[in-house]
């Protein structure tokens, strides 16, 4: 006979979670179930904890089949118990309320002196708190809303360690001063935005958390405020790893910043000017409903609730807002319509998002919040039941129906619950399969299959009556157009005056474009809110086109570029909200068709013009090299990360094309900023690259290799549109004969591999273009030789048996990417050697006179627009700067530089250009780089005089400094004709 428990053990048991259990999970397999209690037996000896777990069976009758129900249904529960009974007893032994607070003051309490301590102890206190709340939940002990604010409480104690951490770490590095060693984040001026149902406390068992982090630069506490956009997306990052990364103890949460304003175009963590400017500019209105349940939950709290209180206008109006039902009604059609939950059924329902789901419930309440929530306050509660609860209160729904509403919210939420109990999956379909379904509906206490299937479908079917019931008399939305009307087929008199007024000189065809746009014709006009916005914008955006040379033409580009952009909405906002942003995107589309088709495809690179520090110097390297690293980081994989690469270089090439069109760079930085942007992808690439192809082949111990830029690219003088010309160069101890991975390569073929997956990563078109076009032509034997080059064999053929045009091609040879210095610099002493080494001038001359009569005879040209080819054009000039390299480089090495204008001048210091001869050379070389630059930004294709847009036209004139084109034309044939003379008296005649 088995004794009572002990007095003290009957006095600790009173209030606690084992004798109130008032639902027991259902186990059909006794054999199965009292296995697994038996596995919590040994469990329990093996960590000396026999005794508890038996007074814990004398005290309750219900502990051990309630045990069983668990173990049976929930694998990921077992497995916990199994893993830490001492917890288990802990929970079943007290109140889960008093359990919680104690993990959660522990949380927050403990200082971790490590990134690796905080991340184990908060999987650890998951763990615990998964236990308590399922168990809880599971034994009818606490009702649901106790369980999601036990979830939601412990998200915000584990957000706010990380972040505590990660400020103490940034004040330990010299980077931030707090008030408050403590509580660091408390004026930090970074807070974090909880959303959905983690906003409303209302988290379900194995949520994803929606956050958005925002920071204010004012209360920012950073000792260079400049740097918290930086340091605070290294922050988020951080963060989100140490909460999302799966390690030995699991994962904390999930998170997701994509609630976020404009998640594809704006970083991780936001300044608080710039989210107002968002919603009070582009906001729209599923983003007002979703911030309904927007909370503060870590950071700095009180910075928290002021931003919410700046924005409380934008989701809150002063009247009556129909409207916002047509666009949160879209919403949920649009999930339906997706993932195909167009019908109520059981077996692989979708109990969140599915016809009847809490979704419909959530909607039912928010849209009606929406509407009438900027009249009354008492409807802005984040909750969802409380909100039902204000509803009936101010007379909007009946008591019946928020009755039908609650009741089926609290079932479904149950079953949600139980769903993500069985593996901790974030998932809410019911399983198809018998054996799935029965697990749901035994953890809800259910045995019989039937009743539980007529339970939920009839909880689906109240939903769906009701919810189908607030959109019976949906309102229609309504565009006034104002004093510029474009509906019906007629034209409206009054509306033509305004536009020949206006410039337009075909008028009608006029209206018939822009009526063609509130017709829906383009994907970018199809939604009504794009419509919308553009009936608001109409007015500027007319004016601003009239005001070009040809208003009729201006319309036709823009109708154009609409008709290739997928989206408007960001567009039109953007350009309501900042008018002067249109004459310069006028003018992108007068005169570069390359750019205005980059603006059609990614909107969201015009954000960046509201920087007033935009127009400023060319971003640094480094500056180049950060932002590329934070596009790569956020690449999952490596088909991701590449194309991130190939959306990179597109954006930074339209942002250094702008600067240039708007005067605000030379072309020479135009050159510099292309060329850095280039050498910081290849960085990036080949370490990639290299990474995939370890993977694989493994590494060759000690080997070193070298990327050698030549061409454009090693002058750093390279276009929109100019190849790379590259060299691989590699070199390993005698002693290497393969690689050391899985599948090992000889030394040769593991460096001809990585330059031909190299070469892929470069050139392969996805749907984001490609990087760059790469030319390995220049290497030793050319297309003949092995694509990656000995470095010792590099040096024998360019010491032994290279011609003369590869040495004029090596002085612009460049080492941009290389995995060690030493080698770097080894391989810069044996160009040098080479660019130095004894000459015989004549055979020199002869050589390069023949060379260029052989380009002029293969490549004649009839225009001074071939500014490349055409006689005394740029290959003349840049001839000339590598003819006087390795004439003279020997007597005198200062005069080796990549860049060609710069070698001239280094000749020209030197005494090997006269001064004469260097004052035709030079201006005529910044004209020729200068129009380069502009025609290869603005045009895909050869340059045509007669066909090129009148604007690219007149940016041509712009740069040159000549009053008009004719002019410039005549003046481009004049320089060309002295650069060519000049080329004859150092170089030779060309002789064709």
């Amino acid at each position: 006979m088995s004794q009572a428990p002990s007095p003290e053990t009957e006095a600790r048991l009173e209030n606690a979670l084992g004798n109130a259990i008032a639902c027991t999970p259902v186990f059909v397999d006794q054999v199965l179930a009292q296995e697994f209690f038996n596995d919590l037996k040994s469990s329990c000896q093996d960590h000396g904890l026999g005794g508890g777990l038996t007074d814990l069976l004398k005290s309750s009758a219900q502990i051990e089949p309630f045990l069983m129900g668990v173990f049976e249904n929930s694998a990921y529960l077992r497995g916990i118990c199994f893993r830490r009974p001492a917890d288990l007893l802990k929970i079943l032994e007290s109140a889960p309320s008093n359990y919680i607070e104690r993990c959660i003051e522990q949380i927050l309490k403990t200082r971790y002196e490590t990134e690796a301590e905080l991340m184990s102890a908060l999987r650890q206190a998951k763990q615990k708190i998964a236990l308590a709340t399922a168990l809880a939940d599971l034994a009818g002990y606490w009702p649901q809303e106790e369980v999601t604010l036990a979830l939601s409480r412990f998200a915000d104690a584990a957000l706010t360690a990380c972040i505590r951490f990660c400020l103490r770490d940034l004040e330990r590095r010299g980077r931030f001063t707090s008030n408050d060693p403590e509580e660091p984040e408390k004026d930090a001026g970074l807070f974090i935005l909880a959303m959905g149902k983690y906003g409303a406390g209302e988290l379900n068992y194995s949520s994803d958390i929606d956050l958005i982090v925002f920071y204010d630069g004012d209360r920012c506490r950073l000792k260079d405020k400049i740097e918290a956009p930086t340091e605070f997306v290294r922050l988020t990052r951080r963060l989100v790893k140490i909460m999302s990364e799966r390690t030995g103890d699991g994962y904390v949460f999930r998170t997701d910043l994509r609630l976020r304003p404009d998640p594809g175009a704006t970083p991780l963590a936001m300044s608080v000017a710039a989210a107002l400017i968002y919603y009070e500019s582009m906001g729209q209105n599923w983003e007002r409903a979703a911030l309904i349940k927007a909370r503060p939950c870590a950071g700095d709290v009180e910075a928290g609730y002021s931003f919410l209180e700046e924005i409380r206008p934008f989701i809150w109006r002063k009247y009556l807002d129909y409207a916002a039902i047509s666009d949160v009604h879209s919403i949920k059609r649009q999930i339906h319509a997706h993932k195909g939950f167009g019908t109520i059924k059981v077996a692989g329902h979708n109990v969140k998002l599915g016809r009847g789901g809490i979704r419909e419930i959530e909607f039912f309440a928010q849209t009606q919040q929406l509407i009438a929530g900027g009249r009354n306050p008492d409807l802005r509660d984040r909750r969802t039941l409380v909100t039902l609860k204000g509803l009936v209160e101010c007379g909007w729904i009946e008591q019946s129906v928020q009755d039908d509403l609650t009741k089926a919210y609290r079932y479904l939420r149950n079953v949600e619950h139980r769903i993500q109990m069985v593996n901790d999956e974030q998932t809410h379909i019911l399983p198809e399969d018998e054996e799935g379904l029965a697990r749901i509906y035994h953890l809800l206490g259910e045995a019989d299959k039937e009743r539980f299937v007529e339970r939920i479908t009839h909880e689906f079917e109240v939903v769906q009556k009701h919810y189908s019931s607030l959109f019976e008399n949906e309102p229609e939305l309504t565009n006034s157009l104002g004093n510029l009307v474009f509906t019906g087929d007629d034209e409206d008199p009054e509306t033509l005056m305004t536009l020949s007024t206006l410039g337009f000189k075909r008028p009608a065809e006029a209206v018939k474009i822009v009526r063609e746009w509130h017709y829906g014709r383009y994907p970018a006009v199809r939604a009504s809110k794009s419509r919308e916005l553009l009936t608001e914008l109409l007015p500027v955006l007319l004016d601003a086109l009239a005001k070009t040379e040809n208003a009729d033409q201006a319309l036709l580009t823009f109708d154009r570029f609409l008709s290739k952009l997928p989206v408007g909405v960001q567009l039109f906002g953007l350009l309501r909200s900042n008018p002067h942003l249109l004459n310069l995107l006028a003018t992108v589309m007068g005169v570069s068709p390359r750019m205005a088709a980059i603006v059609s495809k990614r909107v969201h690179v015009l954000d960046a013009l509201l920087d007033p520090a935009f127009f400023g110097d060319v971003p640094s390297a480094e500056e180049i090299r950060q932002a590329l690293t934070t596009s790569l980081n956020q690449a999952q994989f490596y088909e991701e990360a590449l194309d991130r690469a190939r959306i990179f270089v597109q954006e930074q090439q339209f942002y250094l094309g702008l600067r240039l069109i708007s005067g605000t760079i030379t072309p020479l930085q135009m050159g510099e900023g292309l060329s850095i942007l280039a050498e910081a992808v290849l960085e990036k690439i080949v370490a990639l690259v290299e990474t995939q192809l370890q993977e694989t082949h493994g590494t060759i111990p000690d080997a070193d290799f070298a990327i050698l830029a030549m061409g454009k690219l090693g002058g750093k003088e390279i276009t929109c549109s100019s190849d790379l010309d590259l060299i691989l160069l590699y070199d390993m101890p005698e002693a290497s004969v393969q690689s050391d991975g899985e599948r090992p390569l000889a030394p040769s073929q593991y460096f001809g591999r990585l330059t031909q997956r190299l070469v892929t990563a470069l050139k392969a078109p996805t749907a984001e273009g490609i990087l760059f076009d790469v030319d390995f032509r220049l290497r030793p034997s050319g297309n003949s030789g092995p694509l990656a080059t000995r470095a010792a064999a590099f040096q024998s053929y360019q010491q032994n048996e290279a011609w003369t045009w590869e040495h004029l091609a090596l002085t612009r040879g460049r080492l941009v990417a290389y995995s060690s210095e030493a080698f770097k610099v080894r391989l810069e002493s044996v160009i040098e050697d080479v660019l130095t080494s004894e000459r015989n001038l004549d055979k020199l001359r002869t050589d390069v006179s023949d060379m260029r009569a052989r380009i002029q005879k293969e490549k004649p040209t009839s225009s001074p627009w071939d500014l490349k080819q055409a006689p005394g054009g740029l290959v003349d000039i840049e001839f000339i700067a590598q003819y006087l390299q390795l004439a003279h480089a020997r007597a005198d090495s200062s005069v080796l530089e990549q860049r060609t204008g710069a070698a001239l001048k280094k000749a020209q210091l030197a005494g090997f250009l006269s001064n004469d001869h260097a004052q035709a050379l030079i201006p005529a070389l910044e004209l020729y780089e200068a129009l380069t630059q502009i025609i290869k930004l603005t045009l895909e294709n050869e340059f045509n005089p007669q066909t090129a847009p009148k604007g690219l036209l007149d940016l041509l004139v712009s740069s040159s400094g000549e009053p008009d084109f004719k002019r410039l034309t005549q003046y481009l044939a004049e320089k060309q004709g002295e650069v060519r003379q000049v080329f004859e008296e150092i170089v030779g005649p060309v002789n064709l």
